[in-house]
């Protein structure tokens, strides 16, 4: 006879297993060590008896070797407990089977939730976390972001994975706060205030990128990418008519970003809008207007200026680096 253990996870509605568990859940005793196991309820319901017991590695071992025991393992799969199971097993001249049945799979982003439970424990207990709000998270969110641009300039992907990390705990964090300023009664998605929480936030891009692909979601033939971009634009063009904002096509261009990337994008743009090339002659500023003249002669041919600037700097700190390098080994002070 086999020792069955069902595993759950934390991370899908209670009362959802798969075909297979239920399947072993009506073969043999059930028993349980989580007196307050989420699934409990739903078991019962479903005329399946369980029991609560102290977990008994030795027990669990030798009486499975006689009945089929269904252990309905904790959410959090009650690692130590199976691992003196199979101890105690071992020991046994006639050891059992033992065999594990997920009862539950995390769906892809199901992790995510852990992020929100997280942020929401240390919002709660943590007097720098309690400490934030939006302005004084600033300076992270912007230091995250381009921590994230610097793995992908070096192409350190495993880097990559941690510094998105970083940079999605600051999406967490903002929509967090932002969640506190739901009054008591309030839906998050029907607030009349600024209030809103996570769950707001990615409806509102996933509705945006629906909305914006009607070549993937509405049955819009397109020629390619190009066309993409075109409809992309138009969309967005009716997307600011809708809420009053300004017709102009620099709208909605961040003042408050890096100088030439700003002035990239704001050629970028005007570009599209097919605006003469000269209004960007004789602009204020000697050494302005001249910067302002490479960046518009990098977007011409192709070029990245943000990208290039930033390879030429990185080279520039090599050679400096090595020039001290090279100081120190010849005893130069």
């Amino acid at each position: 006879m086999p020792l069955i253990v069902v595993t759950t996870s934390p991370r899908v509605a209670p009362g959802l297993l798969t075909p297979a568990a239920w399947a072993v859940l009506s073969r043999g005793r059930v028993l349980t060590g989580s007196a307050d196991h989420p699934y409990l309820p739903y078991l019962d319901e479903a005329g399946v008896a369980v029991e609560t017991v102290t977990p008994d590695p030795a027990a669990l071992a030798r009486d499975s070797r006689t009945e089929t025991v269904v252990w309905l393992a904790a959410q959090d799969g009650d690692e130590d407990l199976m691992r003196a199971v199979g101890h105690a097993a071992i020991a046994l001249d006639e050891p059992p089977v033992i065999e594990v049945v997920p009862g539950s799979y995390d769906l892809p982003g199901a992790r995510l939730l852990d992020l929100v439970q997280v942020m929401d424990r240390l919002r709660r207990e943590c007097p720098w976390d309690q400490g934030q709000t939006h302005e004084s998270l600033v300076p992270y969110l912007v230091e995250e972001a381009y921590e994230v641009l610097e793995t992908i300039d070096q192409g350190d992907y495993p880097a990559l994975r941690e510094e998105l990390g970083d940079l999605l705990l600051q999406v967490v964090f903002h929509a967090r706060l932002a969640q506190e300023r739901l009054t008591p009664g309030e839906v998050a998605g029907e607030a009349d205030g600024d209030g809103f929480d996570i769950d707001d936030v990615a409806a509102g891009i996933v509705e945006k990128l629906v909305r914006r692909h009607p070549h993937v979601f509405s049955g819009v033939t397109v020629s390619g990418a190009g066309e993409v971009s075109d409809n992309w634009e138009t969309i967005k063009a009716a997307e600011r008519a809708a809420k009053g904002e300004t017709g102009s096509v620099l709208s909605g261009v961040p003042m408050g970003q890096p100088a030439l990337s700003l002035a990239a994008q704001l050629l970028r743009r005007a570009g599209r809008a097919d605006a003469p090339a000269e209004l960007a002659d004789d602009l204020p500023g000697s050494a302005g207007a001249r910067l302002f003249d490479l960046v518009r002669q990098a977007g011409d041919a192709g070029i990245d200026p943000e990208a290039e600037l930033r390879a030429a700097a990185r080279e520039y700190r090599r050679r400096v680096e090595q020039w001290e390098s090279e100081a120190a080994a010849r005893g130069t002070p």
